[in-house]
C-alpha cells in the first residue's frame, strides 16, 4: 500500500504580507499543493493523507471547490482529510453541506473514531478540530482496533495547546504508521512509526531548510512500513546567512558579497542576512538597493565600528567624548551596552558642535 502524507498546506495564506513577493508566495502554496496531487497520480498511491490545516482559515465555498477539483483529477486515490486548529470545523462552516468527490473522506468527528476502508484493508483512527485549542491528551492510551488490517493514525497536534501527545507512546501503540501534522518542521521517526511532513511551502522566516511531503509504502502482509521517503517540493526556501566583515570591508564590497551568496543558492529563495564583525568607523552599510533586486526578508547589522578608545580618550580627555568613554566603557559589556557606546561615540564624532 502506497501513500503520500502532507499537512499544514495553509491554502489561502499570504506569507510575508508586507513584502512585494507576498502574492507570489500565496500562489506558490496553491501551485505546490497541485503538485502534491500530481505526485499522488504519478506515483500511483492508494492514499493521500492530509493531517490538518489544509486551509489557513475557515474555508470559503470557492476554496473547497478549487481543492475538490484537484481531487477529482485522481479518482483512483483515496483522499483522507482532517481539520486542524486553523481550519477547524465551526457550526457555520461550508464543510457541513459541501459534497466532496467520491474518492474524498473529510473526517468531521470531534473525538477519536475508527474509519474502515475495506478495499484497501485499512483502518484509520482520527478526528478533526472543532475548537481553536485542544489541551487534553486525547490520544493518550490510544490503540488501533483488534483486526487483521493496516492500522493508521491521522492526527494534528504536538504542543501543550494543540493535542499534547507522546511520540514514543504513539510509536509503540501498535499502529502501522502515524501521519501527523501541526509541526511545520519535517520529522521522520527512525523506525518509520510516525512522521511530520512539515509545511509543503515554508510560511515564514523561521521555517528554514527543505520543505515537502512524505511518500511511503506499507507491506500488506506484515503491515509494516517498508519505505518512508521525504520529497522536497517547495518552490522557495528561507535562507539565513551570516556575512562577516572587517575594517577593510566597504559598502560596495558587502553588496557584491551578498549578491554572490544569493546567486550561488538561487534568487528564487528568500534571504535573511546577519552582518557580523568589526568595520571601519567611517564606513556605513546601506543595503537598501539590494532589497529592490532580490527577496530579502531581513538584514540584521550586528557589525561594530573598530574604534581605538584609548587613542580617542587621549585626544579628548576633558570633553564630552572623553566623559562618555569613561562613563560607559568597562571590561565586561553586554551587546546593548556596546551598542550604546558605539552609537554614542559615532554621534559625538559626527557633530560639529563645540565640545567642552
Amino acid at each position: 500500500m502506497k501513500f503520500i502524507h502532507t499537512a499544514d498546506v495553509h491554502w489561502g495564506m499570504n506569507p510575508d504580507s508586507d513584502k512585494p513577493w507576498s502574492r507570489d508566495r500565496a500562489q506558490a502554496i496553491r501551485d505546490t499543493f497541485a503538485e502534491i496531487v500530481r505526485q499522488a497520480k504519478l506515483r500511483d498511491v492508494d492514499f493521500l493523507f492530509i493531517a490538518g490545516d489544509l486551509f489557513h482559515r475557515q474555508p470559503l465555498l470557492r476554496d473547497l471547490k478549487e481543492v475538490n477539483y484537484l481531487f477529482s483529477t485522481i479518482p483512483g486515490v483515496r483522499v483522507v482529510i482532517i481539520a486542524g486548529n486553523h481550519d477547524r470545523i465551526r457550526p457555520n462552516s461550508a464543510l457541513h453541506s459541501f459534497t466532496w468527490c467520491s474518492n474524498v473522506t473529510f473526517i468531521m468527528e470531534e473525538n477519536p473514531s475508527v474509519y474502515i476502508f475495506e478495499k484497501q484493508n485499512v483502518d484509520i483512527v482520527s478526528f478533526s478540530y472543532h475548537t481553536t485549542e485542544i489541551t487534553e491528551p486525547l490520544l493518550k492510551d490510544i490503540h488501533p482496533p483488534e483486526a487483521p488490517r493496516i492500522h493508521l493514525l491521522l492526527a494534528h497536534g504536538g504542543d501543550s495547546s494543540h493535542l499534547p501527545l507522546d511520540k514514543k507512546a504513539i510509536a509503540s501503540a501498535g499502529f502501522s504508521y502515524g501521519a501527523l501534522g501541526h509541526i511545520h518542521k519535517p520529522e521522520i521517526a527512525p523506525d518509520f512509526s510516525y512522521a511530520y511532513p512539515g509545511s509543503p511551502e515554508p510560511l515564514d522566516k523561521t521555517e528554514t531548510g527543505r520543505h515537502g511531503i512524505v511518500f511511503g509504502e506499507i507491506n500488506p502482509a506484515t503491515r509494516k512500513v517498508t519505505r518512508l521517503e521525504y520529497l522536497p517540493l517547495s518552490q522557495a526556501q528561507y535562507v539565513p546567512l551570516i556575512i562577516h566583515v572587517t575594517t577593510a570591508t566597504t559598502n560596495g564590497e558587502l553588496c557584491v558579497r551578498i549578491t554572490d551568496e544569493a546567486s550561488k543558492r538561487g534568487f528564487e529563495h528568500i534571504y535573511r542576512f546577519r552582518i557580523r564583525g568589526r568595520r571601519d568607523p567611517d564606513i556605513q552599510f546601506d543595503l537598501s538597493s539590494l532589497e529592490k533586486r532580490m527577496q530579502i526578508i531581513e538584514i540584521i547589522d550586528e557589525s561594530e565600528p573598530q574604534y581605538d578608545f584609548s587613542r580617542l580618550f587621549a585626544q579628548h580627555p576633558s570633553d564630552m567624548i572623553g566623559f562618555y568613554i569613561r562613563t560607559l566603557q568597562k571590561e565586561e559589556m553586554s551587546t546593548v551596552e556596546k551598542k550604546a557606546l558605539y552609537y554614542g561615540i559615532d554621534a559625538l564624532l559626527s557633530t560639529t558642535d563645540e565640545r567642552k
